[in-house]
């Protein structure tokens, strides 16, 4: 069976979660990533490729006898890994991108660095001249993954900002949105913002993942220079920056908007934190 979807990004978190939905419903796939070793080994359905977004040679081959493509790219410092994507599927003949961009894209506020590039990397997609559909999901629930440590080490979540709202989004409901915009009629030309059923705080999602894993947990507000210096020690200072800009803006509220769209392309509710934190409870220990 020939692969009609590749899949980049298959080794992340939509990525992967897309993957697999499309291949359990018996959809061949084609999962693209630098480094096999690291693909979700799929069965007969998925066929794997190793390139890099650099590589338009290995792009174009990857695409080869493929209708749609996920489009995940990762690092805003490289903004012609978008421009290499969209070129080597106009060279192979595919007919549908699907590009998962950011919410933060229709704020006319956000000019930080990653937003900007998420403007540019849609503009590319549409531009292209091929069918194009935007996904434009809010901050995944899955983030606070990273207090995982923290909880098991001394029951504590540490974080910042602490009572800014921001109507974050169970990334298995993106893949879900994806794969049905990849497999399906009736979706190029759209841009659907995608977020989860309520706005909650940092602090309220503590308070649940506590109720999810039936024990106490304490909550310290960190200072924003704390948050910045680990980001700048991870990413680098550009993206440090640009998070810290998208930080101020949901205390400033402008996250805390729930978009109908989702439930709307999907036929139910959106996934809540509470429902996330209970299926997730044992990462947290």
């Amino acid at each position: 069976m020939s692969a009609r979807i590749l899949l980049t990004g298959a080794s992340g978190t939509v990525g992967g979660a897309t993957a697999r939905l499309l291949a359990g419903r018996g959809h061949a796939v084609r999962l693209l990533g630098r480094d096999a070793a690291r693909l979700p080994d799929l069965g007969p359905a998925a066929e794997r490729a190793t390139g890099d977004f650099a590589d338009v040679a290995a792009l174009r081959s990857a695409m080869e006898g493929i209708r749609a493509v996920l489009v995940v790219t990762a690092d805003p410092r490289l903004p012609g890994h978008d421009a290499n994507v969209v070129r080597a599927a106009r060279d192979a003949g595919v007919r549908h991108l699907v590009k998962l961009s950011a919410l933060a894209v229709t704020d006319p506020g956000a000019q930080d660095l990653i937003t900007c590039w998420q403007r540019g990397a849609e503009e590319l997609v549409r531009d292209s001249g091929l069918d194009w559909t935007l996904l434009r999901p809010r901050a995944f629930m899955t983030n606070t993954l990273a207090w995982a440590d923290g909880i098991r080490r001394s029951g504590t979540v540490r974080a910042w900002p602490a009572d800014a709202p921001g109507a974050c989004v169970d990334p298995g409901d993106v893949a879900a949105v994806a794969a049905r915009v990849l497999t399906e009629d009736g979706h190029a030309g759209q841009a659907y913002g995608l977020t989860g059923p309520a706005a909650v705080t940092a602090r309220e999602q503590a308070g649940l993942l506590a109720g999810a894993l039936g024990r106490p947990l304490a909550f310290e507000e960190l200072a924003p220079e704390q948050v910045r210096r680990a980001a700048e020690a991870r990413y680098g200072a550009e993206v440090a920056q640009a998070l810290q800009e998208s930080a101020e803006r949901q205390i400033q509220g402008a996250k805390s908007q729930v978009d109908p769209t989702l439930e709307r392309l999907l036929g139910r509710p959106g996934r809540s934190y509470a429902q996330w934190a209970d299926e997730h409870a044992p990462l947290f220990g």
